[in-house]
């Protein structure tokens, strides 16, 4: 299982918009590694995750959630799996069945990836995620100091 302790940024209805805390992606390199240099290229724009819950939640609450990592795997198999082999595939017939040049070879390699693209896309579109709630954090008041205490 992947958890995650997301924070509710905004309520509509019964659904509610949630929103993860940003991690860096190493503490120990003090900004010198390659994945914080493109953190800082790309930019640090929050996204937002719509998730419908049958308790009322408020903002600023912090929900964890956990999803089934098998299901990851699945997905990964078929987004980066797919068009490589259908890329090859496609590539391998026309050399093989057709005996054709090379340049259509090539043209073949990249219709089999553009392809397997489709298909992942269309597949990955359809398939839902089983997430589920594991804790809905309690609000914490913050404590300030009173005079005379």
């Amino acid at each position: 299982m992947i958890e995650q302790t997301l924070t509710v940024v905004s309520i509509k209805g019964t659904t509610a918009h949630l929103e993860a805390q940003q991690k860096q992606a190493c503490a120990g390199c003090n900004g010198r590694c390659g994945s914080q240099v493109f953190s800082k290229l790309f930019g640090t724009a929050k996204k937002t995750f719509p998730y419908q819950f049958s308790v009322p939640v408020v903002v600023g609450q912090r929900v964890t959630l956990a999803l089934d990592d098998s299901h990851m795997v699945k997905h990964a198999l078929v987004v980066y799996m797919l068009p490589l082999v259908l890329s090859l595939g496609f590539a391998l017939t026309a050399a093989g069945v057709f005996s054709a040049p090379e340049w259509l070879q090539i043209i073949a390699a990249i219709g089999g990836g553009f392809t397997g693209f489709a298909i992942a896309k269309s597949r990955v579109k359809s398939l839902r995620h089983d997430i589920k709630v594991i804790k809905i954090h309690p609000i914490s008041l913050p404590l300030t100091q009173i005079d005379g205490d």
